[in-house]
């Protein structure tokens, strides 16, 4: 693992807080994800399952955790099931972990090696009443390829029919939507970085540097700092930050444009989600500043919206009707199409036809009951923007923030974001 050692308290009270989520008698189990493969005899870098990690701290392949809080043997109630270590795998892929290692991750006593699994599996089902099994619940997750939780579940409800299951997604997703203090470490650390790498991009920007530049300066800052990207960066100049997930990143900047970049860092698996929009010039031309100030009124007065008690829905709406208001003083829309919007398609949509934010873990669009009020210790992305193809510029800007009995913590409040505070810092050029 490339991050810092996690005290285990963090993971045990996890399992505390899922345990305390289960009816009498329960059996749940987690799986590690599969390593995906790509061509030939090629596959992808491990990717941890967030479930499992956010119980156990374990990112390796294969493992399995069981958990059965209340089995009449104390040794039964938290096993956790790994690869056993040996000189083969050593040699070609290098270490796994000891079980010694294992406890001192996870915090979980009983460490056993994966042949072992089928034997103690049959024993814990004998004895289960309920049996908590994992899928995949994101409503946007379009799920194509089997996973190693969809085969093991296929596999347990062939082989014991008669049990009662149960989702175990639903329970995680109330977990997981509230961060602890230490996970607020975690991604604070994720945003710290990307900050830095923003910071050193800003100075790297001028015309004639091409976009896949950019994106090597911050992976030479996310990199030497522990982390990773938390997903595909989005570096978008000109025409290219009309486009939402602008991956191809392979355009020269030129004066005169406006560069979009929507970049995060990964830390311990946390994630930082961060959109700066910046002058390829170093400055503003007067149209560019309009509406990039329209696009930063909503998202402060979306920030300071973003309280306990508030419906998404809601949020989102208000948003909305904040843009419509923004778009009519930019001469976008007319007075006739807000009168004439429809609900479902408000009149702003068709320069900001995006959603207002989302919540932000372990997942970068994380798991959460978004239909439920917004609850002390949920971390939102806000990220309005407007978008103008026919002018040649999109202007998106995107903040994390903590909900708390307080009100709102902006998580990104020292990363520059005023116009005046761009410019300065690409003033700094070299």
């Amino acid at each position: 693992m490339r991050h810092l050692h996690i005290d285990a308290k963090l993971f045990i009270k996890n399992r505390e807080r899922l345990k305390a989520s289960l009816k009498p008698g329960s059996l749940t189990i987690a799986n590690a994800n599969d390593i995906l493969p790509t061509n030939a005899d090629g596959s992808l870098t491990m990717q941890a399952n967030s479930d499992l990690f956010y119980l156990s701290g374990i990112e390796q392949e294969e493992s399995v955790l069981a958990l059965f809080p209340d089995h009449p043997d104390e040794t039964m109630r938290e096993i956790l099931f790994l690869r056993e270590p040996n000189e083969h795998l050593k040699v070609w892929e290098g270490h796994k972990h000891s079980k010694e290692q294992a406890i001192s991750i996870s915090g979980i006593r009983n460490i056993k090696w994966l042949d072992s699994f089928p034997t103690i599996l049959h024993q814990l089902m004998c004895d289960a009443d309920h049996v908590y099994l994992n899928s995949n619940e994101h409503k946007r997750a379009v799920v194509e390829v089997e996973t190693r939780d969809a085969r093991f579940i296929q596999n347990l409800k062939a082989r014991y029919p008669l049990h009662q299951y149960h989702r175990l997604a639903r329970i995680m997703h109330a977990l997981r939507a509230v961060k602890s203090e230490v996970e607020m470490q975690l991604l604070k650390k994720a945003i710290s970085v990307t900050k830095s790498g923003f910071e050193r991009v800003a100075k790297a920007t001028r015309q004639g540097v091409n976009e896949f530049e950019l994106e090597a300066e911050f992976i030479h800052e996310f990199t030497r700092n522990r982390c990773k990207f938390a997903y595909n960066p989005i570096i978008a100049g000109g025409e290219n930050s009309c486009i939402l997930h602008y991956n191809q990143n392979d355009q020269a900047l030129k004066n005169g444009e406006l560069l979009l970049i929507d970049v995060g860092a990964n830390y311990a698996n946390y994630n930082a989600d961060l959109t700066r929009t910046i002058p390829v010039s170093g400055r503003f031309s007067k149209r560019q500043r309009d509406v990039y100030e329209a696009v930063l009124r909503v998202q402060k007065a979306s920030i300071a919206g973003a309280v306990v008690g508030k419906l998404h829905k809601d949020w989102f709406k208000e948003s909305q009707e904040m843009m419509n208001q923004e778009l009519l003083n930019l001469g976008l829309i007319d007075q006739k199409d807000i009168t004439d919007q429809k609900p479902s398609e408000p009149a702003c949509r068709k320069y900001f036809m995006h959603g207002l934010g989302h919540v932000l873990g372990l997942d970068v669009h994380d798991v959460g009951l978004m239909h439920e009020p917004f609850a002390p210790g949920w971390v939102l992305t806000v990220e309005p923007g407007i978008y103008i193809p026919k002018e040649g510029f999109g202007v998106r800007l995107e903040n994390n923030i903590l909900v708390t009995e307080n009100g709102p913590i902006d998580l990104m409040a020292d990363i520059a974001i005023e116009p005046d505070e761009i410019e300065a810092l690409m003033a700094r050029r070299k």
